[in-house]
């Protein structure tokens, strides 16, 4: 899709809209584009859209605080808060009243189906996404993605990329398809960067610090050969005592526990990729495709590629 005039729309819809724009509301960015920007607004800055966006709204507050609403779902994002808005759905956003200010990165754009997964468990209701607390380790890095997204949508594709420097209150719109790519795969590692890191697992309580860590062994590579004995000494503890001590801790065996791993690993694969239902059993440990195929069905009640069908993956 084109952009023509769309200058002028980005620039009412993020560079000091008061939401007083009548029953319209504000306006959004076609669908279709990807467009972004980074600001610093002051008290009274705020965007209201009676009718929702047709595209995606992806914000990360870098200082301040704002505040945004979806349907009848609302938050408070300070510093190193995403909050993402699906299309459809009435929403505004605002400084946060009392705050200073609101610096904060925006992105309007069609989400792809992979990011679905991984924004799922931080559903806040009516279409809102809310990634809170991410570890200051990842800020920099998740700055550093933003700022190369910027570069990258301004590209042309026939000259060098744009240096990826502070783009100073700029509206970028990523005009050709491989500057739209580009964009999108910076912005793929933003939201990946944030799910994963925000919500560490709630250890469990009283829980062995070897059985803890034999169940992170299985986790980080649920699709490795692992057997008993390797687990047990990867935590220094005999067979038959770290089965005995794991299923008397956890309440199955560690074999039951590795099923379950490669099974939810399956899942992720299949909606997040377009791999072949083959090669998902492969990389999820299950060496017939047969067996895999039966106990996916008894675990998930679907086939797998039934199951990728429903979750928004592509068919294989």
């Amino acid at each position: 899709m084109g952009a023509d005039g769309l200058p002028g729309t980005a620039e009412r819809e993020d560079t000091g809209s008061t939401g007083n724009a009548g029953n319209a509301g504000d306006p959004a960015p076609p669908p279709g584009l990807v467009v972004l920007g980074h600001f610093d607004q002051p008290p009274g800055y705020g965007v209201n859209r009676p009718h929702g966006s047709a595209s995606w709204l992806f914000t990360w507050t870098t200082a301040g605080r704002g505040r945004l609403w979806q349907g009848g779902a609302q938050t408070s994002a300070g510093a190193g808060d995403l909050v993402v808005l699906a299309p459809g759905v009435p929403h505004g956003y605002a400084v946060e009243p009392g705050a200073r200010h609101w610096r904060f990165w925006w992105a309007h754009c069609q989400a792809r189906p992979s990011w679905a997964a991984w924004l799922r468990p931080y559903d806040a209701g009516a279409g809102m996404y809310v990634v809170t607390s991410a570890p200051a380790g990842v800020h920099g890095r998740v700055g550093t993605a933003f700022r190369r997204m910027h570069a990258d949508a301004r590209w042309t594709g026939t000259e060098a990329t744009p240096d990826a420097s502070p783009p100073d209150g700029q509206v970028a719109v990523a005009h050709g398809s491989a500057a739209r790519e580009l964009a999108l795969c910076a912005l793929e590692e933003i939201v990946l960067l944030t799910t994963a890191a925000a919500r560490p697992a709630t250890p469990h309580p009283g829980l062995d610090a070897r059985i803890r860590r034999a169940r992170e062994l299985i986790d980080a590579d649920p699709g490795a050969p692992h057997t008993v004995r390797s687990l047990a000494g990867g935590v220094a503890l005999s067979p038959s005592r770290f089965a005995h001590l794991f299923s008397r801790q956890l309440g199955q065996s560690p074999m039951r526990a590795l099923r379950e791993a490669r099974l939810r690993h399956a899942a992720r694969l299949l909606e997040s990729t377009d791999l072949p239902v083959e090669r998902v059993a492969a990389a999820s440990g299950f060496v017939s495709p047969f067996h895999f195929n039966r106990a996916f069905r008894e675990r998930y009640g679907a086939p797998p590629g039934a199951y990728r069908t429903m979750h928004g993956g592509s068919p294989g």
